[in-house]
């Protein structure tokens, strides 16, 4: 309901929807219907007195405290806000939306389309994102915090355990569920189902890549997803091509709750830049090697300078066997020449200044799953 005051033969009137209008005269008002306005009145001399001294023009006046007060003056307060448009103004809404999915769907495509940044690497292998990632959109009056995560898989070892714990974390104080699947997918997510049986979330399908597919194929999915899952809606969607990704805002801002920010108004994730910086090398890592070497190295930052106009980092990639340490090396060091090229480039492009980089690679062997390594790691349950 909009409300809005005006002054007119010393009383405040009170706008509601429709014809249904209350007016509170406030020089003939009973002592209870005072004590009910009594918060609000508490609240408009302490705005006056302390925030916008010049308000009343006699500042002895007492308001609250008896009713030895000027009307005049506390009318004219209200009235001076709702032309400022200060006091009354539009709710603030906020929201937490989850983005889920098997691997290799194309949720952290999404996400960057969504966020208009960077925020997850991709790769065109599965399970290239291990944490969960917040992108966070500010607008005056709305905060959306969507959340990238892992791809849903049944894990084999501790590493792709502290994973999926991160997917059930997400789900937990999600306002929204954004399910991306594949447009090619068989049929076989009963992993992302069995997820979803304790999320109490609004359900969102979102049937991607279909620019590698025909209308029939995506009407069957989209009557499939409808009949399986009764979500609250099925958008067909190519993330990779921003097809649809605007539709899919505008329904989750329509759908957010009422709720003040959750964080900063000038934040765009809860990461730091050591993380980007590590991801980015990962990413490489990812592209230009095969087989198991992707999914057996993690990267930690081990020192981060940043100088006005230059960032000094130092990293350090992990690996299990001394096998695939010779295999990042590369005949004469070539290839991990090539990651530190490109990645020092990314860097250069997302922090906006010059990077040196330095890599040294170290063997702790069955790293993936040993869980005090994890945590020393950044994952945790």
């Amino acid at each position: 309901m909009q409300k809005a005051f005006r002054l007119a033969k010393g009383s405040l009137f009170f706008f509601g929807s429709g014809d249904r209008t209350r007016t509170y005269d406030l020089r003939v008002m009973s002592p209870t219907s005072y004590q009910l306005l009594h918060p609000a009145l508490c609240f408009a001399h302490f705005f006056i007195w302390f925030i916008k001294p010049n308000e009343l023009p006699n500042k002895e006046s007492t308001i609250c405290t008896s009713f030895n007060w000027d009307c005049k003056d506390i009318i004219r307060f209200f009235a001076v806000q709702i032309k400022s448009q200060i006091y009354f103004h539009m709710s603030h809404r906020a929201g937490f939306v989850s983005i889920i999915g098997k691997p290799n769907a194309g949720k952290s495509t999404l996400m960057n389309a969504l966020v208009g940044e960077k925020m997850s690497i991709i790769t065109p292998k599965a399970q290239t994102t291990r944490h969960r990632i917040l992108g966070i959109v500010n607008g005056d009056d709305y905060q959306i915090v969507f959340s990238d995560t892992p791809g849903i898989i049944k894990p084999h070892y501790a590493l792709q355990e502290t994973m999926m714990h991160q997917v059930s974390g997400s789900l937990v104080d999600a306002d929204m569920v954004l399910l991306v699947t594949d447009i090619n997918e068989k049929y076989d997510e009963a992993d992302v189902m069995d997820k979803l049986k304790n999320s109490q979330a609004p359900l969102v399908i979102l049937i991607n890549k279909i620019d590698k597919s025909d209308q029939e194929t995506v009407e069957a999915k989209i009557a499939y997803w409808e009949e399986a899952l009764k979500p609250k809606a099925v958008f067909a969607i190519s993330a990779l091509h921003d097809h649809n990704v605007k539709a899919v805002m505008d329904m989750v801002m329509d759908s957010l709750p009422e709720h003040p920010a959750y964080y900063e108004k000038d934040f765009l994730t809860d990461r730091n830049d050591r993380f980007f910086a590590s991801e980015i090398i990962r990413e490489k890592i990812f592209k230009l090697y095969e087989k198991e070497i992707p999914y057996s190295t993690e990267v930690i930052i081990t020192a981060f300078v940043e100088d006005p106009t230059l960032y000094r980092i130092s990293s350090e990639i992990i690996v299990e066997r001394d096998s695939q340490k010779n295999i990042l090396i590369g005949k004469g060091g070539e290839m991990l020449k090539k990651v530190g090229t490109y990645a020092r480039k990314d860097m250069e492009e997302f922090f906006q200044r010059k990077v040196f980089l330095e890599m040294f690679i170290k063997v702790i062997p069955d790293w993936r799953s040993k869980k005090n390594y994890l945590k020393k790691f950044g994952y945790e349950d």
